[in-house]
């Protein structure tokens, strides 16, 4: 209220007697400056480390880092699982996925992990388009992330779809492996991205052959312009089924789970593109197995779209666990011999039975 003091106002909010910390702090400077109540508090309290000097006035944040970094090598290390991480790596390193106990991890035989990771934000789906600002971070902040699991001596592998928005999340990913691997000081190397056919999202058959659902869109908006400019004709059935597709996203629902669960007579089955990837896995570990039966590569990096791999998820879990979200990842870790796989996404992992490479029903024999 106006006239009235704060300090003997009870209604008032300010205080007017120093904090608890402000009185430890000024009976450290100087005893005799602080008040009697806070000096009494003070000597109540544990005695706090003294504050290091002034020094040439650096502040006093980066005085303390440059004493943590001039600490003896070995200082204040984490031992596990028979390797050394520093206090930081460890604790950023540590994800939420339920692991198999230490002791269980031999018989597991773990020879290769990938790891199938959505595109960044796109810029749109209407074309084939790139990454918004905001997706490039995206793909980097998931690359830097990547980063931290890698350990010395590993050779990762990138791969991606051949679209637009799968490529340059591949070399945001690149970027942000490589910027990890050297702040971390991880001596592990990663190949420029490569796009293979196999990491293709999911096609629409057409007039002109099987497409890209995103190119498909661009000739089913031409098409039916003309359907409707000229007013002649039934509309193709491809284009009716299509349509349908589409109208779903427009209207606010989820096309994907309608592509998962209807079957479509034009659209390629969510149980092809599962077996497409199984297919460009098993061939990317067959060009990594040298002689010795060892792999180069033990890490993939897959950079693709969200249908596949929530048809890949859906079949591993037996249930659908919803739409990737961008740049989120499913964890493949391929057990030795390549007949099963430990596959985890959104904190649950199946043991799968992994598709043989040369077996693909012949439906229409």
């Amino acid at each position: 209220m106006t006239g009235v003091d704060d300090r003997t106002d009870p209604r008032s909010v300010h205080r007017y007697e120093a904090p608890d910390y402000l009185s430890r702090y000024r009976s450290r400077r100087g005893g005799d400056k602080a008040p009697t109540s806070d000096r009494a508090s003070a000597a109540s309290a544990p005695a706090a480390p003294e504050a290091p000097p002034e020094g040439d006035g650096t502040p006093l944040y980066l005085r303390r880092f440059r004493e943590r970094g001039s600490a003896p090598a070995g200082a204040g290390t984490v031992e596990y699982d028979g390797k050394i991480f520093t206090p930081e790596l460890a604790e950023a390193s540590r994800g939420k996925e339920v692991a198999a106990p230490v002791e269980r991890r031999a018989s597991e035989k773990i020879v290769c992990e990938i790891s199938i990771i959505r595109h960044g934000i796109t810029q749109g789906y209407s074309t084939d388009a790139g990454l918004t600002p905001m997706g490039g971070w995206q793909a980097h902040r998931r690359g830097h992330e990547l980063a931290r699991r890698f350990d010395g001596g590993d050779r990762v592998r990138l791969v991606c779809a051949d679209t637009n928005r799968a490529r340059q999340t591949a070399d945001q990913l690149y970027n942000g492996v490589t910027d990890g691997l050297e702040m971390w000081g991880i001596d592990a190397e990663i190949t420029r991205p490569e796009p293979i056919p196999e990491l293709r999202n999911f096609g629409v058959w057409t007039p002109d052959g099987l497409r890209d659902v995103t190119s498909a869109f661009r000739q089913y908006q031409a098409t039916n312009e003309t359907l409707e400019r000229l007013a002649v004709g039934d509309r193709p059935r491809w284009l009716v089924e299509i349509d349908r597709f589409y109208r779903t996203q427009l209207g606010g629902a989820d096309p994907i789970q309608e592509w998962l669960t209807i079957p479509m007579m034009y659209f390629e089955p969510p149980a092809m593109c599962v077996r497409r990837f199984w297919r460009g896995f098993h061939r990317l570990i067959t060009e990594s197995t040298q002689d010795d039966g060892s792999l180069t590569h033990r890490r993939i990096l897959a950079a693709t779209h969200s249908g596949p791999m929530r048809a890949f998820a859906t079949w591993a879990h037996g249930y659908d666990p919803g739409e990737p979200l961008n740049t989120e990842e499913i964890r493949v870790k391929v057990r030795e011999g390549g007949r099963s796989a430990f596959v985890s996404y959104r904190n649950r992992v199946t043991e799968v039975n992994v598709p043989p490479p040369d077996e693909f029903p012949q439906w229409e024999a």
